[in-house]
């Protein structure tokens, strides 16, 4: 509720008020979907913490194994947080996770033109630019155009949390 201007200029459109899409009973129905879908192996919900505060969410969503073995991540993190590289290193371990645990070929993202930090932190982990995707999603009250990235298994020479660390944008 506090993040209002910092997250909805980048969340999906909700067909009720901001308040009720956001109240402590919409957040509870969101958690059991999460759970429920993570049950059924369709996606791994994660918080991100930053000294024992919850600072945002990173979720792999639409796992898909067999022929296309892929899925998508997606994150947000805290207006109080942001340029700080959490959000980097919540994606970093994302990745790895979806190449070293769940043992997916290929992993997608998105992220609106006008929010180009996104697009730094998913280059960060190695994603690459696929295409763009026009009238994708509809953020904010309107349909809107996002950047289209990708990572392949065999693109991943070394975890995503090594070339944080490699390029001095991670201590350990």
């Amino acid at each position: 509720m506090r993040d209002r201007e910092h997250l909805k200029p980048v969340e999906p459109t909700v067909p009720t008020s901001w308040g009720e899409a956001h109240s402590r009973l919409a957040w509870w129905d969101n958690i059991s979907y999460l759970l429920k879908s993570a049950r059924k192996g369709s996606i791994v919900p994660m918080v991100i913490e930053l000294d024992g505060r919850f600072v945002g969410q990173l979720t792999i969503g639409n796992i898909q194994h067999g022929g296309i073995s892929d899925a998508w991540i997606g994150y947000w993190v805290s207006s109080t947080v942001t340029g700080r590289g959490v959000a980097s290193a919540a994606c970093a371990l994302g990745v790895d996770h979806a190449f070293r645990r769940i043992g997916l070929h290929r992993l997608t993202a998105t992220y609106l033109p006008t929010n180009p930090a996104s697009g730094r932190v998913l280059a960060h982990s190695g994603f690459r630019e696929e295409g763009y995707l026009v009238r994708n999603l509809h953020i904010d009250g309107r349909w809107m155009d996002h950047h289209f990235v990708a990572l392949l298994a065999d693109e991943y020479s070394i975890t995503a949390v090594e070339r944080l660390t490699r390029d001095g944008r991670l201590l350990r």
